[in-house]
């Protein structure tokens, strides 16, 4: 797959096909992940895959139970994704909302059927700053495998029962730092239309000066070497 359909069209899937993922997929996508960069190349990292049905109901239920407690945040106007960002519009956020929890509502009626798991957890990890570029390798590498997946937090909710469901050595400082739901996607890729464009959300050299060049619509697949925007760096 070309590097740009990969960067363009992955996006977080939550409703996925219960087929499962050939152990050979996985190991390419976990292979991919190994690669990304990492500060002093300390690998200070390890991906933990679940596919074992009784282990996931039981996560099942943590998952379920951690969207309600998110769910109850949201409602009080508390808790990330609440509001919108500093300029966007109101009414577009409102509905990628209502969006975004009918699909997680999906994900976690069918959670059981999830094929499979990955739970990714670092040692010091500075913010996420070595871990989420390996979960972006994820991503991309399982949408070169026709894979779709979505990066969840809600199970560190009930971190400390995660860890004794999956033995986890804390004591040897490992901590989670997120969960990846992978499956086939019922759904279909595609170019996300709903983003703010680069000029409205980029600056150059001191916050709000002007970029310098409007980008009105996505430049992937027919434009993106358009001479006017290659000419811009």
């Amino acid at each position: 797959m070309e590097i740009h359909e990969a960067l363009y069209t992955t996006r977080m899937m939550r409703r996925l096909r219960p087929d499962p993922i050939p152990l050979d997929t996985q190991a390419r996508i976990l292979d991919a992940a190994v690669r990304a960069p990492n500060g002093g190349n300390t690998q200070r990292w390890h991906f933990l895959v679940v596919d074992e049905p009784d282990l996931k109901r039981e996560l099942a239920q943590l998952f379920r139970q951690g969207r309600a407690v998110e769910y109850e945040k949201f409602a009080t106007g508390a808790g990330p994704m609440a509001a919108a960002a500093p300029g966007a519009n109101l009414t577009q956020h409102a509905e990628t909302m209502r969006r975004m929890k009918g699909s997680g509502d999906y994900l976690a009626d069918h959670f059981e059927e999830v094929p499979l798991l990955l739970f990714v957890f670092a040692i010091d990890d500075l913010g996420g700053a070595n871990i989420f570029p390996a979960i972006w390798s994820i991503l991309l590498a399982a949408r070169a495998e026709g894979v779709g997946g979505v990066m969840t937090m809600v199970l560190r909710n009930f971190e400390d029962r995660v860890n004794e469901l999956l033995g986890v050595p804390v004591a040897e400082g490992w901590t989670m730092s997120a969960m990846l739901a992978l499956g086939y996607p019922r759904g279909k890729w595609g170019v996300a239309a709903n983003r703010r464009p680069v000029q409205e959300v980029s600056s150059r050299n001191r916050w709000g000066t002007a970029f310098g060049i409007d980008v009105p619509a996505p430049l992937w697949p027919h434009d993106y070497l358009a001479p006017a925007v290659a000419s811009a760096g």
